[in-house]
């Protein structure tokens, strides 16, 4: 017979053990009953619980408040149930594009450390530097404070009405809404002191190496220019703006676009800077007519179609640098270089290299020089029938032109007779912020990229430390733009060049890096190239250097430097306004910018500058000017179709076409 369970009165004490096994909390104990009071005489009788007459009847408001909802008209309700459905929709497709991108990326191994860049130990060298100086910490600390004081003053003033708002001359905070609104305003200027107060912090740290404290300059930059406001919906007034006018739709294709910009990277942000359905190579950009004339595997010779009857004797041959593809010089009609060039007479040629795969890791510079360069120049003087040829290096391709003049200097060999130099560099002993980028630490992980890609250099790693370089131009505008204000990138033909990158041989790029940012090695004597080794002053023919004085590639100091390097040569130098390719795509059409002439070529910029005369427009009819001096009698136009070679096909080519 089964036993009846066992029960117990409960008691506080057995109440506090059950209260410990299931986690719930009895009531409390009375001390004493209550005494039930006696309801009034007028108390209407009670017909239902409480529940009841809660679920029967809305509970009344309190006395002065009203419903929110009520005081909206009915476009306005359905205006706030728009802009919450779309904030919900921009939502959901964010995280469904994060989602996805981490499982693409989930089973792959991490490409690079932690700390790429090495900025951690220049961090704590710059610390170091602060901690041992206290009086400066002090004196920074207490700058601050007073500026922060000011700033408080002006905003009390702006709210009496005593001081009216000043507009910014920074490009993120332009639009009016910056500076219209109070809020906004302070927190604005709050952001540029703060900003402008790290920086300069950094920068005090003078006893620590000047390349360590760049490093941490650099990359204190990076960071204060990554939390600026206007990076941020909620503190972007523009874009706060944009939301409320379109009822969040703005959001909805910004978070599109975000979506787009991952799927595009296979798994990785890679944010669009230009409409690139836009723009076709052959159709609307790099479409000067002309003729492949040589193919081989280092690259395809095209040469292009005469605009006069008559050509200068010497023709001109372009090497662009092979990190980007040339038709930079041949991007729309109106401002083709190649085109212009044309124009004034002379019979072109441009080296258009090939995008190299993983069958070309171990192309160094030798090959380069010798089945680029070399065989460039050989088959251009045969398809011409001239005994002599002009070059023009552009950046990376004007390094290897002024090797490769030594080069052919040390064997007597004179088949060029003028050089230009577009942003090109010999000297790296200032080559700007692109040093940080070539120490030690950071090329091992670059030869692991490289490595894991099967020895060439990915496109995009180049693209990414470009965009690097000028972060608020290149990534944090077209991140306000594309995802905050839901836009979409804009039609622009430079910016569709500057995205179609190449990719590098790993052997030829590590060599770049190490001889000459490392190592200098061009100026120091320390260059070897086809069994010579490379002795710049042993140039001798005139060479024309261009320099831009905001360019961030090549700095206009080691331009500078550079052009001084070739000592026994006839050197000119033009000082162009703008930078690394608006300083030379520069039509004189355009009629945009200034540029700077001086005929001699002192030992500093300093000196240079201080005697140079400003003209304004483009530098180019200088330079053509200088040519055509060097480019011998005019002869009949030359037909592409008609040389010694045959043409392959009609130009850009196949090679400029091929995407990384």
């Amino acid at each position: 017979m089964a036993k009846a369970p066992k029960t117990r009165a409960t008691t506080p004490r057995t109440a506090a053990k059950a209260t410990a096994r299931d986690g719930t909390k009895p009531p409390p104990r009375p001390r004493s009953k209550p005494k039930p009071r006696p309801a009034p005489e007028s108390a209407p009788p009670i017909e239902a619980s409480a529940p009841q007459r809660q679920a029967a009847s809305p509970q009344p408001q309190a006395e002065g408040w009203a419903n929110p909802a009520d005081m909206l008209s009915p476009e306005q309700r359905q205006m706030l149930e728009t802009l919450s459905l779309n904030l919900a929709r921009a939502a959901m497709t964010a995280q469904a594009a994060i989602a996805e991108a981490a499982l693409s990326q989930a089973d792959r191994p991490a490409a690079m450390s932690p700390d790429p860049f090495n900025v951690a130990p220049a961090m704590t060298a710059v610390m170091s530097s602060l901690a041992a100086r206290p009086d400066r910490v002090f004196r920074a600390q207490a700058d601050l404070f007073n500026r922060y004081m000011d700033l408080w003053a002006s905003t009390t003033r702006r709210a009496a009405g005593e001081e009216q708002p000043k507009p910014s001359s920074d490009k993120r905070f332009k639009d009016a809404a910056w500076s219209d609104n109070p809020v906004f305003d302070a927190m604005r200027q709050s952001y540029l002191i703060t900003a402008e107060w790290m920086n300069g912090l950094v920068a005090q740290a003078d006893d620590v190496d000047p390349l360590t404290r760049r490093r941490a300059e650099f990359f204190m930059k990076l960071l204060t220019d990554a939390f600026s406001p206007s990076n941020f919906l909620a503190s972007n007034p523009v874009a706060l703006k944009a939301l409320m006018e379109s009822s969040g739709e703005s959001l909805v294709k910004g978070m599109e676009n975000f979506a787009a910009d991952i799927e595009r990277g296979g798994g990785k942000l890679k944010i669009s800077q230009a409409d690139y359905a836009r723009f076709k190579v052959g159709e609307n950009v790099a479409t000067a007519p002309g003729q492949v004339v040589w193919r081989d595997e280092l690259f395809e010779l095209i040469q292009y179609d005469a605009a006069t009857d008559q050509q200068h004797a010497v023709p001109l041959l372009i090497f662009p640098p092979w990190i980007n593809k040339f038709y930079i010089l041949d991007l729309q009609p109106e401002n083709s270089m190649i085109r212009w060039l044309s124009a004034q007479g002379f019979t072109v040629f441009v080296c258009s290299w090939v995008n190299p795969d993983i069958d070309k890791a171990e192309f160094g510079f030798d090959d380069y020089l010798h089945k680029g360069i070399y065989r460039a120049v050989e088959k251009t003087l045969e398809q011409s029938g001239s005994d002599r040829v002009n070059t023009v290096g552009y950046c990376i391709g004007g390094t290897l032109l002024g090797a490769a003049l030594a080069h052919m200097a040390a064997r007597d060999d004179a088949r060029i007779g003028a050089a230009t130099f577009f942003a090109a560099q010999h000297d790296f002993a200032e080559a700007g912020d692109l040093l940080l980028f070539t120490d030690e630490h950071w090329l091992a992980e670059i030869e692991k990229q490289m490595d894991a890609a099967g020895g060439v250099l990915p496109g995009a790693a180049m693209a990414d430390t470009f965009n690097a370089l000028r972060a608020n131009d290149l990534i944090w505008s077209f991140f306000v733009s594309n995802y905050l204000m839901g836009k979409a990138p804009p039609a622009f033909d430079l910016l569709f060049w500057n995205a179609d990158q190449t990719r590098m041989p790993k052997r030829l790029h590590m060599d770049y890096l190490r001889s000459m940012y490392g190592r200098n090695a061009l100026t120091q004597g320390l260059f070897e190239l086809g069994g010579e080794r490379i002795d710049l002053s042993r140039v001798t023919i005139p060479l024309y250097f261009q320099a831009s004085r905001e360019d961030h590639i090549a700095p206009m100091r080691s331009v500078y430097r550079s052009a001084r390097a070739f000592r026994n040569a006839q050197v000119t130098l033009t000082l162009a306004g703008s930078g690394h390719i608006a300083g030379v795509i520069n039509p004189p059409s355009a009629r945009k910018y200034q540029h700077w002439i001086n005929p001699s070529l002192p030992e500093t910029l300093e000196d240079w500058r201080a005697g140079a005369e400003e003209h304004p427009g483009s530098w180019w009819d200088h330079w053509a000017g200088w040519l055509r001096e060097r480019s011998g009698p005019k002869v009949a136009a030359r037909d592409p179709k008609k040389g010694p070679l045959p043409a392959i096909e009609p130009a850009p080519g196949s090679y400029v076409k091929v995407k990384s």
